[in-house]
């Protein structure tokens, strides 16, 4: 936790954000790492690095994780969309902040295998579709918060499923390639504004993207 601790603090002048809300920090420390990634990753598990998990995949940075659940702002009474559910990490640490979280992923093994898994950790309010995230859940739309755990383009099915003053958080993939980690927020309902936060790199989105 020093170190995610120290990567806000060097990135603050950066994003705005110095150091974690104690709501995060203990939403972080509750959630078993370990748990998330392979037998041979284990030993690097608290690391604060991403990790692989198989199918091209990588559980993300927890500095990365904790950045962006601060982002969203959440409330016990949130319910939230994640796109590309993975090892289902991230999606855990917003199990421990949210009302509910709807998650999809892709890759049905890896789907399969996060569905399981979070079911065992007691994880009753966390939800997970195998499926294209890019076309969004719209049966239980609209969403307090929306996140992307894959670089590409934002889709506007997502922007359409996010609650008026709701806040999206993705990474970006710009023109020349780069990842900027953005900020969408939804004023209004044709209304959104883009805030870029941080240069980051993740594996890119799959699907319709």
């Amino acid at each position: 936790m020093d170190k995610i601790a120290a990567d806000f603090r060097a990135t603050g002048h950066i994003t705005g954000r110095q150091e974690m809300s104690p709501k995060v920090y203990k939403a972080i420390l509750g959630v078993k790492r370990h748990k998330f990634v392979g037998p041979k990753a284990q030993p690097y598990a608290y690391q604060n690095a991403p990790l692989p998990i198989g199918r091209g995949q990588t559980i993300s940075q927890p500095f990365i994780v904790a950045l962006m659940t601060e982002f969203l702002e959440l409330g016990p009474s949130d319910r939230v969309l994640e796109i590309g559910t993975g090892s289902g990490y991230q999606a855990a640490v917003l199990g421990k902040l949210v009302y509910q979280v709807y998650t999809i992923e892709i890759i049905e093994p890896l789907a399969t295998q996060s569905r399981a898994l979070l079911a065992e950790l007691g994880f009753e309010n966390v939800t997970v579709r195998t499926g294209d995230g890019n076309h969004g859940w719209p049966e239980e739309a609209p969403f307090d918060s929306i996140i992307v755990t894959a670089a590409g383009r934002i889709a506007p099915e997502l922007l359409e499923q996010l609650s008026v003053g709701g806040r999206m958080v993705a990474p970006v993939t710009r023109s020349d390639g780069r990842q900027e980690l953005t900020l969408v927020e939804k004023p209004s309902n044709r209304e959104y504004e883009y805030h870029s936060i941080l240069p980051v790199r993740f594996v890119p989105l799959t699907g319709d993207n």
